[in-house]
């Protein structure tokens, strides 16, 4: 592509809004435009690398046996209805009417639809297993959509569904999905590690987000240096001791009141009363589907609040606010405790509790705390569970070794869904004995928008954006500084064929602009492989190339320039870690 010819509106500076270096490099590369929040315009350059990226996940798609089909935006709300999701899937589902007040919703995901076609089509086991993919735009009402492409309220996804007979089937799809992703981020040239993970709104029992590894990732991944241990923050499971301490409760005095004016929190609790965190049970009030619930944590560690949904089996969580704490304890923020608490509000405390005991705690009443607090003796619990957030001090629970805490960006995500839409859909099939059985489902998403802007998040420098080649706009940009030369402009005229008969993605910048410019822009779009050609490159036979990655720079020679062009590209390729397609 003669650059001349082609549409990229760079900018210098920074946009005011852009906070992440991704979103500064797409608005700056001229590969992005905002509309409006949360929605971009994707230029020539930037659309470009995203139908890179979904031509490769396209193919490993195809390779691993699912089929391509294309499902519709708009989606009617009688199908959400059926599952439950219209009320559930809160104000992140826009909803719209059509001109005779139905109700519709823009597809945040496609669960509904894929099931409601696949129970119309599938009667019998002979007919599985399946798995349909597509790749679409999607759009979800973030309340804070932010860092340009990483976070947008529409985007481009991949999302694919299986459907089998049985467990065994719906277990092996899901590692063939999970094998395909492996396959496909590797491809991209991505740094990127897959995680135990939530299954959040989607459902499911089961799931795998793939994290591509950046300082700038919003997610915090717990990972093992001893095994292949790694799980999102949120999903990481704390192991207990092996060896379990005696804990003697019948030895704690009674309670006892302390006063403890105006000390709320466990900072202000410790200093008050000289003691150390580890002795304090905190006691936090959540609201779950609009029932109360108290959590129970050590007063140094943190409440997971995805492992306390979990548990109660509710779906949405949040603190409660000031008002309902005072109704239930009687006092101000700050002296919830579990024992006198309101009978109506269960108690659910982190297993870590049953290692110790003669605990201190709030006593419901204002400006007042309790001492030689015993669990079992002074309060009802609900259920002890796994509860609190792990830290980097725990060990693996899996091998038991040291653990590490990295950032990630969420590029992919696999679900094992089971049941959970097919039972409410009346998705079924006739098994070999004619018995009607529910399609057995999983779930399988990739950001394929977001891959972009976590790419250049894992690979960029000071100058610009330094793109894999398997996913860069153009995999090499020619530069021509002949400027008024002929001689020049015509050797760089032959160059450019000889790179397009081998069937390289090139752009050439024959623009007539100032050799400072042209350096400048491909440095900042970010194309892995330059080539400058000048009159004095050409008076000695040479041409200038450069590696954007490392910045290395080397000569090949014009007398056999193919050959030597050849070599090079798959050097560069290699210190990707890829191969050429």
């Amino acid at each position: 592509m003669r650059l001349s010819r082609y549409y990229i509106p760079t900018l210098k500076e920074d946009p005011a809004d852009a906070d992440v270096v991704s979103h500064k490099l797409l608005m700056r590369a001229g590969m992005i435009r905002k509309l409006t929040s949360g929605i971009y315009n994707y230029l020539p350059l930037g659309l470009r690398s995203i139908n890179k990226v979904a031509a490769i996940v396209r193919e490993e798609m195809d390779r691993a046996g699912a089929m391509e089909v294309l499902l519709p935006m708009v989606q009617p709300a009688d199908l959400w209805v059926e599952t439950g999701r219209w009320d559930y899937y809160g104000k992140e589902l826009l909803r719209v009417k059509d001109r005779h007040g139905r109700d519709y919703c823009l597809g945040p995901t496609h669960e509904e639809v894929i099931t409601d076609l696949v129970r119309g089509e599938i009667k019998s086991y002979k007919q599985l297993p399946v798995n349909l993919y597509q790749i679409q735009t999607k759009f979800r009402d973030e309340i804070r959509p932010r860092f340009g492409l990483m976070r947008g309220r529409e985007f481009i996804m991949k999302d694919a569904y299986s459907f089998d007979k049985d467990e065994d089937g719906a277990e092996k799809s899901y590692w063939e999905m999970f094998e395909a992703y492996r396959a496909a981020f590797s491809r991209i040239g991505l740094r990127f590690k897959p995680v135990q993970a939530d299954s959040g709104a989607i459902g499911g029992d089961f799931s795998h987000e793939f994290m591509v590894l950046a300082d700038t990732g919003e997610d915090t991944i717990a990972s093992c240096l001893s095994c292949e241990f790694g799980a999102n923050l949120e999903k990481a499971r704390v192991k207990l001791p092996e060896a379990k301490p005696e804990v003697d409760e019948s030895a704690v005095p009674a309670m006892e009141e302390v006063a403890t004016p105006g000390v709320h929190t466990v900072e202000e609790v410790c200093s008050f009363l000289d003691i150390t965190a580890d002795k304090l049970v905190k006691t936090l009030l959540l609201v779950v589907d609009g029932e109360p619930v108290a959590a129970l944590v050590r007063g140094d560690r943190e409440l997971n609040d995805i492992k306390l949904r979990n548990i109660v089996g509710g779906n949405e969580i949040e603190m409660a606010d000031e008002a309902l704490v005072r109704e239930l304890t009687n006092a101000p923020v700050g002296f919830a405790g579990p024992a006198g608490l309101d009978t109506n509000v269960p108690i659910y405390a982190d297993r870590e509790l049953t290692m110790s005991t003669d605990w201190v705690a709030g006593a419901n009443k204002s400006d007042t705390h309790v001492l030689h607090l015993a669990l079992e003796r002074d309060c009802t619990i609900e259920r002890y569970a796994d509860l609190r957030v792990i830290e980097e001090t725990d060990p693996c629970p899996e091998c038991g070794g040291k653990i590490e805490f990295t950032r990630g960006i969420e590029v992919g995500h696999v679900f094992k869904l089971g049941l959970k839409y097919s039972e409410k859909m009346e998705a079924t099939f006739l098994d070999e004995n004619g018995k009607s059985k529910p399609m057995v489902m999983g779930c399988y998403g990739i950001g394929v928008s977001r891959i972009v802007a976590s790419a250049i998040e894992q690979n960029n420098d000071e100058n610009g954006c330094c793109f894999p080649p398997s996913i860069a706009p153009f995999e090499v940009c020619l530069i021509s500084l002949g400027g008024k030369d002929q001689d020049v402009a015509d050797k760089a005229e032959e160059l450019y064929g000889e790179i397009m008969k081998l069937g390289v993605d090139a752009a050439y910048d024959d623009r007539k602009e100032r050799p400072g410019v042209k350096f400048a822009e491909a440095d900042l779009i970010g194309y892995p492989m330059q080539l400058v050609l000048g009159g004095k490159g050409l008076k000695n036979g040479i041409i200038e190339a450069k590696d954007r990655k490392t910045g290395e720079k080397i000569e090949l020679p014009l007398d056999g320039f193919a050959e030597a062009f050849t070599a090079w590209r798959k050097e560069i390729w290699n210190n990707w870690g890829l191969e050429i397609a």
